[in-house]
């Protein structure tokens, strides 16, 4: 046989085989794998999404924020100075730390909105944080299961108040 014919039948042999692994992939109802291609948006001042504001995840919602007695902008900015410390700090940590901190304080001057922060900052829990600083595990969990209640209450309160009524 000529080395051409060889040739020419392994590719044959190449290609059919492709072809039944394929078919057989595609029959067992597993689709080829398409490569997928993001398509970020420029930033320029004729694109109108590199112009839009910021969605709900990026800013503190109103509501927790009237209920702290502050502004998002100001919470935002809090968070990002307190994030800066602790690069592990999570927005819904950070909002619990200051809503406790806002609901204890006058019972317990030692609990604060940034002795709670310095316990996360540290490795602990809320709740472990709030047990260093005097209170019982069952109330640690209660003021914890408060916070986050209050700050749940405060965000629908906010989005109720903005969405407007329909007769």
């Amino acid at each position: 046989m000529k080395p051409i014919s060889q040739t020419i039948i392994a590719v044959a042999v190449v290609a059919g085989l492709a072809l039944v692994a394929a078919g057989t992939a595609t029959a067992q109802g597993k689709p080829a794998q398409a490569t997928r291609v993001r398509h970020t948006p420029m930033g320029h001042p004729s694109n109108p999404s590199s112009t839009a504001p910021k969605s709900k995840s990026e800013t503190f919602p109103r509501g927790v924020a009237t209920k702290l007695g502050t502004t998002p902008e100001a919470l935002q900015s809090a968070y990002e100075t307190a994030k800066a410390a602790n690069p592990k700090l999570s927005r819904g940590q950070f909002i619990a730390a200051n809503m406790v901190a806002k609901n204890l304080s006058s019972k317990n001057p030692a609990i604060t909105a940034d002795a709670l922060l310095n316990g996360l900052k540290s490795g602990k829990s809320i709740g472990q944080t709030l047990q260093s600083l005097g209170l019982s595990s069952q109330d640690a969990h209660e003021a914890q299961r408060q916070a986050d209640r209050e700050a749940k209450d405060a965000e629908r309160e906010a989005d109720n108040t903005a969405k407007p009524k329909t007769p």
